[in-house]
């Protein structure tokens, strides 16, 4: 039987899509929102019939009939802590990401549309493995100060679609294995695997390494004493530490190919900054090998800045030591995404429901 599924990918300015016969690709395309359009709405969420209309478009130009669709699956977003594992989206889940409980960020557009396109067709929707995986042990849960909680939020579509593309081509069993996975984007988020869970990992919105735009961890009590004494609002902060940090925050830019034309063109601070910047990531690496008490099986590299070699290889040089490294450049999120619908529709595995 064929299945054709729709995927939804939003980003902060653009909303990617993919359309699949079963788990192939028949084609995929990146649809960019001008940022005067964007910016026109106050709230994230006030965007999704915008998007919506955007994506039914792009279908149009494609000559693809809506009549065909078998399922409609979005991107999770924000939503409350959830195991590993493809989610029937219902009317609760809407409700939630309507009044962002745990903040707004795109990803939480990718349900709300999924939805809306999936119920004018009677067709089922899904969400895979959103943001809000949470497999923490208990020990990692601790801050430091009782009232702040660590919270898992992570890149975990990705990380678990590339856990399982590696188990694949080396016939290992995720059940039975040890990871260390390094998801390096506009964010990034370093995960412990034990035996098929994610039992730790950095939140890449407010700790770990500093990536091309977040400032990751950064000395709290000279942050708070920088927020009171320049009487900063919470949402200068935020995009302070969440757009405006890291690489941009050095260097004036977050496009990473110039940056790496700035290396090659023998800029030593450019250099230092993104040296800084992998020492950071492998010092995250290394802790998770102490969560994983040394027995790690791999370390595996993923994201966009895996397509540049300089930091693949610099990576390399200072955490090789602990187990073997193999890079997975890029995220291919919308395969992740049509893969977790397909083995529902297939009765390879059942849709959870969120409660």
């Amino acid at each position: 039987m064929e299945f054709y599924i729709l995927t939804i990918n939003p980003g902060s300015s653009s909303t990617k899509i993919g359309l699949f016969k079963n788990d192939s690709k028949i084609f995929s395309e990146n649809i960019r929102h001008p940022e005067e359009e964007i910016n026109k709405f106050s709230k994230i969420i006030e965007q999704k019939e915008y998007r919506t209309n955007a994506v039914l478009q792009c279908l149009k130009k494609h000559n693809f009939e809506l009549e065909k669709l078998s399922a409609v699956v979005g991107r999770g977003g924000l939503l409350k802590p959830l195991q590993s594992g493809t989610y029937r989206i219902n009317d609760k889940m809407i409700r939630d990401l309507e009044e962002a409980k745990r903040g707004e960020h795109a990803s939480n557009l990718g349900a709300l549309i999924a939805y809306s396109i999936a119920n004018s067709l009677d067709i089922p929707s899904f969400i895979v493995d959103p943001v809000s995986v949470d497999e923490f042990c208990s020990l990692a849960r601790y801050s430091g100060l009782k009232k702040l909680e660590r919270e898992s939020l992570s890149h975990a579509l990705n990380t678990k679609a590339i856990a399982k593309r590696y188990c694949k081509e080396k016939e290992k069993d995720y059940s039975r294995i040890n990871l260390i996975i390094a998801h390096l984007g506009s964010g990034i988020s370093v995960s412990a695997h034990l035996k098929g869970k994610m039992i730790d990992v950095t939140n890449s919105r407010e700790e770990g390494a500093f990536s091309t735009e977040r400032a990751g961890s950064v000395p709290c009590v000279k942050l708070a004493n920088l927020c009171f004494s320049s009487n900063l609002k919470f949402k200068d902060v935020e995009r302070m530490l969440f757009k405006e940090g890291g690489l941009y925050s050095y260097l004036g830019t977050k496009d990473l190919v110039k940056i790496m034309d700035m290396i090659k063109e023998r800029d030593e601070y450019a250099k230092e900054v993104v040296d800084a910047m992998i020492y950071q990531i492998a010092k995250e690496i290394g802790a998770m090998a102490t969560v994983l008490k040394g027995d790690v099986d791999a370390i595996l590299i993923t994201g966009g800045m895996a397509h540049e070699s300089y930091i693949v290889d610099e990576l390399r040089k200072r955490v090789s030591f602990i187990a073997p490294v193999y890079v997975y450049p890029g995220e291919d999120e919308l395969l992740a995404l049509a893969e977790g619908a397909f083995r529902v529709l297939t009765g390879q595995e059942d849709a959870k429901e969120y409660e």
